[in-house]
Order: structure tokens, then sequence, then C-alpha cells
């Protein structure tokens, strides 16, 4: 034991027993009994609450959110939901609102407060803006290194065939630092699955890093595109390295065309993410869980352009995801919690993740009994630990 040692003692794991959590260099070294304390380790009491993962906020919007600037009120769609007018909608708003550093960085501040270490964030880039979101977003995420890790996917807002220039943008994009290469709704906003999807994976295979595909397209047209990802997923060898996010579609499906389609998406490795957005149909959750799909979880959008709704607490998140589902049981509530932490971790590929020896001391401190007690009662004042220093603290950064 040395003295760089600290000891989160009385924790309350998942399993209900209370441990002493040991870390070393920002990683646990050990879980013992409580009451493992020695005099020369520095010492944090847990209380007896219960401590988990820090959350994994699987699919946010950095760039186009008005948290923390003045309140912009929501415009609906001249005639039900339609992506290009919502796209158009946000365009102007963003025009008029403060500067998007500060909106990223009230929104980080939010969600790490509520426990969020892990995040994944589409930024624009196409013919629209060019690289400038992602060159100003780029710079909040080195100032924010310490205290979250974060993944940047490049993402065609305004298309990729309709757009001129983005095929190259996004080419360029990675080579500036973002993570991953993204996509949106081939069919219905480009209306060419085949074109848009041979920029999208011919991007990511030069580059050699991971997609992420917004997928909006309700019924047969957005299972088709389903298909046509897992097929190319699986041609190229990616299996593990595509999500799709949102995929509205599969919640339109009949029982055995879900069972079906799921099965492909399970065989070719790609991750659905679902926020369950109350005015959609969205992913049959359980049905995918037990067909052996990856499922995740974010807030998608806070307080933007496309619903004023959004917290950046991935545990409420879970409750809606489960709320939505009809989840009840404790197990259901259980697999819900996993959305936002080891499944979501999984979709990202984080490595060192969890409650466990030589993960890294990414963690959160909750006010409740057990994990399904936490779901459904998101509860407040949490303590928030980065490497086993910590980051924010009764819903506020330190």
């Amino acid at each position: 034991m040395t003295k760089s040692t600290t000891v989160f003692t009385n924790a309350r794991l998942a399993e209900g027993v209370l441990r002493d959590i040991h870390v070393e260099s920002g990683r646990i070294s050990a879980i013992e009994a409580a009451g493992s304390v020695t005099p020369s380790a520095e010492v944090i009491d847990i209380g007896g609450e219960l401590l988990v993962p820090g959350f994994v906020e699987g699919h946010i919007h950095l760039d186009t959110s008005f948290y923390g600037d003045k309140w912009m009120p929501h415009r609906p769609c001249t005639n039900g939901f339609d992506v290009q007018e919502r796209v158009t909608f946000q365009a102007e708003n963003m025009a008029a609102a403060a500067p998007m550093d500060k909106r990223a960085r009230d929104q980080l501040d939010l969600c790490i407060a509520n426990g969020t270490l892990s995040m994944r964030s589409h930024v624009m880039v196409d013919g629209a803006v060019g690289l400038k979101s992602l060159e100003t977003i780029l710079a909040v995420r080195e100032d924010y290194r310490d205290v979250i890790d974060i993944q940047l996917v490049a993402f065609p807002q305004s298309g990729i065939l309709r757009s001129p220039g983005t095929p190259a943008l996004l080419d360029e994009a990675i080579g500036l630092g973002a993570d991953l290469v993204g996509g949106l709704d081939p069919a219905s906003f480009d209306r060419d699955v085949t074109g848009h999807l041979d920029v999208v994976f011919g991007v990511a295979e030069k580059h050699g890093v991971d997609i992420d595909i917004h997928l909006h397209d309700a019924g047969s047209m957005g299972a088709f595109t389903i298909e046509e990802i897992c097929a190319r997923t699986v041609a190229l060898g990616m299996q593990g390295h595509v999500a799709i996010s949102h995929a509205y579609g599969l919640g339109d499906l009949g029982a055995d065309a879900a069972r079906k389609i799921a099965a492909t998406i399970a065989k070719s490795g790609v991750s659905i993410m679902t926020n369950a957005p109350g005015n959609h149909n969205f992913p049959p959750v359980a049905l995918l869980r037990r067909e052996g799909v990856t499922v995740f979880s974010g807030s998608d959008n806070i307080r933007d352009s496309w619903w004023p709704y959004g917290d950046g607490d991935m545990l409420h998140r879970a409750e809606i995801i489960g709320y939505r589902s009809g989840f009840y049981t404790d197990e259901d509530l259980k697999a819900v919690f996993d959305i936002v932490t080891s499944e979501s971790a999984k979709a990202l590929r984080i490595e060192s993740y969890g409650i466990e020896i030589g993960a890294k001391a990414d963690f959160v401190t909750l006010s409740a009994a057990n994990i399904p007690e936490a779901v459904v009662a998101f509860p407040g004042n949490r303590r928030v630990f980065k490497g086993g220093r910590v980051v924010a603290q009764g819903g506020k950064r330190v």
C-alpha cells in the first residue's frame, strides 16, 4: 500500500455488499471487504451509498444544444415530422444562439454533474458548415480531457450527396481529429442508399475508424436500410464497429419481422442506439436484447431545435426507456441500467470499464439501495469521480 492509494470505503456494489475500493494511479487496484483501510491511504467514505460505473452518454450533439442559452421556443414541423425541415429550423436558430463553445461547455458541465464520464457526440460536418463546428468542439474536448472522455462523430447533417463537398469534408474531418464517420437517412435524405453508404464506409475503411449512422426512416424503408448497413458491415469485417442511431423503423415492424431483422443485426455485430423519444415508435429493446443485439442509449438532443426536453441525466434516460418499454421487474430494470452503462461502453468500445480490478476509477455514488431503485428514482446529490478524483457533487462541477 502506497501513500498514493485512495480507498473508497463502505461502497455498496450492485450485488448489495459493502466493499472498499482501492484506487492507485487512477485505476482500481483492489476490491476488499469493508474495513480494509490502512493508515497510509487517503480515505473517502461512501457511507453505504450505491457505487456504480460512470454513465456513458452514447449519443448527443454538443454543437447544437441551447442549454444555458436563452430559451428557444420550439417550432413544430408544418406537416408532420420532417428531418429536412428540422435541419432548416436548426440552422436558423443557431444563427441567433450564443457562441457554440459556451453552449457546448454548459452542456458538458450538466452531463458530468449527473455522472456521465464517457460520451459520443455527433458534430455537423457538411457543405453547409464545413469544418468550423468540428474545430470548435475539438478545442472544447481538449479542455475537458481530464474530466470526461469524448468521441466525436463527423456528422453530415445536411446529407452527403445533396450537400456539395461533403464527402471530402468527412474525409478531412477524420484527419482533423474526429473519431468516427456518420451518415443520415441514406434513402429519404440523399435518396441513394448505395451512394451514401459508399462514402460512409469508404471513409471508415480508408482511416480505420468506426461508423455511427442516424436513421430516422420508418417502416420498410428503414428496415431495408438497416439490412444494407448490416450487409456492408459483414462484407468489410467491421462487426462491432458500426452503430445505427434511432432506427425508428424497427418499432414499426410486426413481431415476426422484428425477430428476423434482429437476428440479422445481431449476426452483423451492429449496435442500435435508442433514446425512446416520446413521439416516435422506437426499437423493441427487449426483443433486440434477447436476439443478442447490443442496445445502447444517449440523450440525443438537449433543448435544441428538435425538442425542448433533455436534462443530461443518463439514469433518467434509463427510466424513460424502461417506462416506454413496459419494464417492471427487477431484471427488466437492471437491463435498462445496463443500456446506459455496460452496453453503451460495449457499443462505444470503451476499454477498462466497470467496477473491477484494473478498470478506470470512473464511478458515481447514488442514494439508492440497489440498481432497480436507482432506475425508478434517479436520485440526485451524486458524487462523481474521474480516475478516483472528484469532479462533481451536489449537482455541480467541482
